[in-house]
């Protein structure tokens, strides 16, 4: 078991003077299997009222609007958490069995069906039929799948950006977690594997001293389910363990935003981000 203290700080520097901005924000964790927050908080800035909700997919959301003159938007979320490895059982459902067990929910129906930003393109498709022929289970053939893919894309940051689809990063054969995670769950579901996205932290280093402070970044991996839902970090090509904090789940990067809106200003606007990880325990 870790403990992990998490300050996330993001917001924009707007090119003149915005008039008003309307906000949502998905970046504290939530309680879960393997993970207990034991504290959070957001600051936002200029002073804002919001409100906080739980989101379909089970994301914390923190809403709200700037209706006062600003140039710089900034949120900075602070987090404290137990994080513990998760058990990944081999749960051996057959082909068969997970058609009928797909059916019998909602949750399962709708991390089946392809969007834009995981479309694969007819390559990554056909490398995933090929391992499923292999493989004895959707369980082991989930597994191969998102190893094949974390082996094959290149780890690189700025090749792409955030509206950048599957389909773009395999020609640039190079991305970043983001682009390897939607690659993934393409491929799963295009075998008729529910998968969704997961986006959080990854603390970057395994033996880090208690008290240490090392730069981070917000990460993405994959869930999949082969009778329950089993994590993998195919940028990493680990299991998802104590070094992982999660934040939210969805469809896609498109459901788990840590920060989107709208605002009435200049069109020129500049995004920054910090990430500081710190052991605790």
């Amino acid at each position: 078991m870790k403990r992990l203290r998490i300050r996330h700080e993001t917001g924009f520097q707007y090119g003149g003077e915005v008039t008003a901005s309307y906000n949502e924000a998905r970046m504290l964790p939530v309680s879960a299997d393997g993970q207990l927050v034991l504290f959070s908080n957001l600051e936002i800035l200029p002073i804002s009222s919001h409100h906080t909700y739980v989101d379909y997919w089970g994301t914390r959301v923190s809403s709200f609007e700037i209706l006062s003159p600003h140039r710089e938007l900034t949120l900075a979320a602070t987090s404290l958490v137990e994080v513990r490895d998760r058990p990944h059982p081999d749960h051996r459902l057959e082909w068969t069995a997970l058609a009928d067990e797909i059916e019998s929910a909602t949750e399962f129906v709708e991390q089946l069906a392809q969007r834009p930003r995981t479309r694969p393109p007819a390559e990554v498709a056909a490398l995933a039929a090929a391992i499923v022929a292999k493989e004895p289970s959707p369980c082991a053939a989930a597994l191969a799948i998102c190893t094949a893919i974390g082996e094959l894309i290149e780890y690189m940051p700025g090749v792409t950006g955030v509206h950048t689809t599957a389909a773009e990063a395999w020609e640039h054969k190079k991305g970043v977690c983001q682009d390897i995670t939607h690659l993934a769950i393409g491929a799963l579901r295009s075998v008729g594997i529910p998968a969704r996205y997961v986006s959080g932290y990854l603390h970057p280093k395994p033996d880090a001293e208690i008290g240490e402070m090392v730069k981070g970044e917000s990460h993405a991996w994959v869930e999949w389910f082969c009778g329950a839902w089993n994590g993998y970090d195919p940028t990493n090509l680990i299991e998802i363990g104590d070094r992982h904090v999660t934040v939210g789940r969805g469809r896609d990067y498109g459901d788990v935003a840590p920060l989107r809106g709208v605002y009435a200003g200049p069109y020129k606007s500049k995004l920054f981000v910090t990430v500081e990880i710190t052991r605790e325990a």
